[in-house]
């Protein structure tokens, strides 16, 4: 394997981009050139919805191709380009060889969530003291127990969650579904927009041996004493009297993906329905809970 890196300013990046596609780059991918200095600059944007820039003020775009001529003629076919004005070749070099799967999977170790209850990826044994575990491997869904948002929430099913009825609506991996499940609740619907997070959800749901009902929104149908959604703050605004709706009278909403900033936005959203207040917080994100 070959990589083809370039320097490129924020305007032209998309452009240069879509032309490394069109001349059969295998991947390309775009980082702050200024990343861990005091000119980095930090983008935020929310799940399924166009990023806020397409790249930094000085972006590093780098392109992988099988051949080595394939790199050094994109390179060549780029320079004289409209477009590419104000962009830079670094190089051509080789990428040695790897395992890329065994690489992988080495980034990714069991992660605690209680000293009980522990996310072991397929390829790792349990620890000596884990009581429960959810076995779930990296995929194309969010949610591998990395993230705080999942770690809080995870922690309050472990401390709050018995016998009844969830929805988990955006359920990514299936994640907080599936421990809900672990915990003894005896339905468990989760539910997501995205087609690949509920088949996700569904193998994940089988793997640990648990029953969980995944769909697209529409099969969230009636009520249930435990409503989670772990997404961002913005969709949780917009879809408050939703979420509240499918809550049983005397049961509990429980939301993340929340920055503590936006905590005011939150209380604010949800006023007509319920009290929220932070139950827990973790690196600048905090888990809000309600009883309604």
């Amino acid at each position: 394997m070959f990589e083809l890196r370039l320097m490129c300013p924020e305007a032209r990046v998309e452009s240069v981009s879509e032309a490394l596609e069109a001349l059969d780059a295998l991947s390309v991918s775009v980082e702050d050139a200024d990343a861990q200095t005091d000119s980095e600059q930090a983008l935020f944007g929310e799940p399924g919805m166009p990023p806020p820039k397409d790249g930094w003020q000085r972006s590093r775009v780098t392109a992988l191709f099988a051949v080595e001529e394939d790199a050094k003629s994109a390179a060549g076919l780029l320079l004289p380009q409209d477009f590419f004005v104000g962009c830079e070749v670094l190089g051509v070099q080789s990428v040695p060889d790897q395992d890329w799967v065994r690489l992988t999977q080495s980034q990714f170790a069991p992660v605690e969530i209680t000293p009980e209850f522990w996310i072991v990826p397929t390829w790792h044994e349990p620890p000596q003291q884990a009581r429960r575990i959810i076995r779930l491997d990296p995929g194309l869904a969010f949610g591998t127990g990395t993230h705080p948002t999942t770690r809080m929430c995870l922690r309050w099913i472990a401390g709050n969650c018995g016998t009844g009825t969830v929805l988990d609506y955006g359920c990514g991996s299936g994640i907080l579904a599936i421990g809900v499940a672990k915990f003894g609740a005896t339905k468990v619907v989760a539910v997501d927009i995205d087609e690949a997070a509920v088949g996700a959800t569904e193998l994940n749901a089988r793997a640990n041996a648990v029953k969980v009902v995944a769909g697209l929104p529409q099969a969230a149908v009636g009520r249930f004493d435990l409503v989670l959604a772990n997404i961002l703050a913005t969709p949780l605004k917009v879809l408050a009297p939703l979420l509240c709706s499918h809550v049983e009278p005397g049961g509990r909403l429980v939301l993340a993906g929340i920055l503590e900033r936006q905590s005011q936005e939150l209380i604010a959203a949800y006023e007509p329905y319920c009290k929220l207040s932070v139950a827990d917080q973790e690196d600048g994100w905090i888990l809000m809970t309600a009883a309604l």
